[in-house]
């Protein structure tokens, strides 16, 4: 590429929250509260969460956080999210982790499923894309291609790899039909069909493609369900179905100021005859590819390492919101409370150093691809539904009463008598009656609303049940340096 060239692709413009918001106008079937929603942006379950979405996508448009939002794209070099960067030395590494941090702080942790998630998997899965060529090259290639598409277009993936909860002492091709789980019904000569449904696409009403894979181990016999694709939201046949929305009409964002603006949605995805072009096919009845999608590339390690930084962006918040609780009900010096605080503040750390482990231990493979390490993720993953719920039982502990005592609404304080009964006596020694309500309102809406508690589910099933990656664990740890040592003081020399 010539100077001039690259300056123009490096002046090239990033893509909006505008036109993302812009772009969820597109006829999309979305079903909630037994209709049809027209238009997304503007229905309250969704508006508040698609805006939210967008401001990051402005976040990383900003001229001034270039540097650390984008990179060049190696096609066009052209600016792109560094989220689809494959990472090859532990700089770079850094510099992912720097760019999820970002948008992690702007939504304090609470939205798992931003744009860079899925896009960590992607990364993955075109960095080593030999294990899609086992099932044929044509599949490796459409990794790579649509890879190269949705990183230089700032696309935002969403993905459904879990099965149904429908029977699950069964597999998928034993099930009372056997079209329940999302598999392939038809082959065509341009593509395939796809009918059934799969679980559990977060996010992907405010999505543009949605991947649909398998996660779970599959069976002989379940060919037709080990398939792994991308399609358009919009696809005819697609259907998403969100679980009940907590940011509601009547909701106000003094009373409720994280529902209402930070419900990702968690949908139930219907596949009613979907058409998939060959070229977005990655995996085609193939279950040996479909399991290594995810442990022979590094997706599994790119996607949990964004969401790792999520996390520990999202614990520093819950500590944070505690340090305030304690401020406002007067007990931020008292010996107890301090001890308590210390735990929180060491889970924290844990969590966040772990992290940044990853810039000094992580592997980089033959084809000089970086991995971030197995043992270490999969350690504090493992630990993360116990770490949480010991968290939040804490602060439930420090907040006595404090979270059940509140006005009613914000409307109590436009009732001039019942505003002074409220300013008198709801105020804290370090602030107003207004302040101290929102904070408690906030730390109220963070754990004992519906979204706080479907937060609290979120972590601790967030990697499969914990058994699981306990096992990951156990697979990757260096057991041959830990025996070896045993093997050494056993070959200990008698002592005379």
């Amino acid at each position: 590429m010539t100077t001039q060239g690259a300056a123009a692709a490096n002046s090239a413009a990033m893509r909006t929250g505008a036109e993302l918001l812009r772009s969820l106008d597109d006829g999309r079937q979305v079903f909630v509260d037994g209709e049809r929603v027209g238009k997304v942006t503007e229905h309250p379950a969704f508006r508040a969460a698609a805006r939210s979405l967008a401001h990051l996508l402005d976040i990383a448009a900003a001229p001034e956080l270039r540097e650390r939002m984008t990179y060049p794209s190696p096609k066009t070099g052209a600016p792109v999210w560094r989220a689809w960067q494959i990472p090859r030395t532990h700089a770079d590494l850094k510099a992912r982790r720097l760019f999820h941090e970002s948008w992690a702080e702007a939504t304090f942790g609470l939205m798992g499923r931003t744009p860079d998630h899925v896009a960590g998997f992607f990364a993955g899965f075109a960095a080593v894309p030999r294990v899609f060529a086992a099932g044929g090259q044509q599949f490796a290639d459409n990794v790579v291609r649509f890879y190269e598409h949705a990183r230089d277009n700032h696309a935002y993936l969403s993905y459904a790899i879990v099965p149904p909860q429908i029977d699950r002492s069964k597999p998928a091709h034993q099930q009372k039909d056997p079209t329940l789980h999302a598999g392939v019904v038809k082959e065509r000569d341009d593509g395939i069909v796809i009918s059934g449904c799969q679980q559990l696409a977060t996010a992907a009403v405010f999505s543009d493609w949605l991947h649909l894979a398998c996660i779970h181990p599959l069976a002989p016999g379940d060919e037709n369900y080990a398939n792994a694709v991308a399609m358009p939201v919009d696809t005819p046949g697609l259907k998403l179905y969100p679980r009940r929305p907590f940011a509601r009409e009547a909701m106000n964002s003094f009373d409720y100021p994280l529902t209402s603006r930070f419900d990702e949605a968690d949908c139930f995805c219907v596949f009613d005859n979907v058409f998939v072009p060959w070229e977005r096919v990655f995996i085609y009845r193939n279950p040996e590819v479909s399991r290594d999608q995810w442990w022979k590339t590094p997706a599994h390690l790119y996607g949990n390492h964004q969401a790792q930084c999520r996390y520990a962006t999202k614990l520093r918040f819950m500590l944070g919101l505690a340090k305030r609780m304690n401020e406002m009900t007067g007990n931020d010096a008292h010996p107890a409370v301090n001890i308590e605080m210390g735990e929180l503040a060491a889970f924290v750390t844990i969590v966040d150093s772990m992290l940044q482990a990853h810039e000094t231990v992580a592997p980089i493979d033959q084809d000089g691809v970086l991995w971030p390490s197995q043992a270490t993720l999969y350690s504090i993953m493992a630990l993360q539904s116990e770490f949480n719920g010991r968290m939040l039982e804490t602060i439930r502990e420090l907040a006595g009463a404090a979270m059940i005592t509140l006005p009613s609404s914000a409307e109590d304080f436009a009732n001039p008598a019942m505003a002074a009964d409220i300013a008198r006596y709801m105020q804290s020694g370090k602030a107003d009656a207004k302040t101290r309500v929102a904070i408690l309102r906030m730390a109220w809406d963070f754990i004992g609303s519906e979204f706080g508690n479907r937060h609290a589910l979120y972590e601790k099933f967030y990697g499969g049940a914990s058994f699981l990656v306990k096992q990951n664990v156990n697979r990757f740890f260096d057991w041959k340096r830990a025996t070896g040592m045993v093997d050494a003081a056993l070959a200990l020399p008698p002592v005379e």
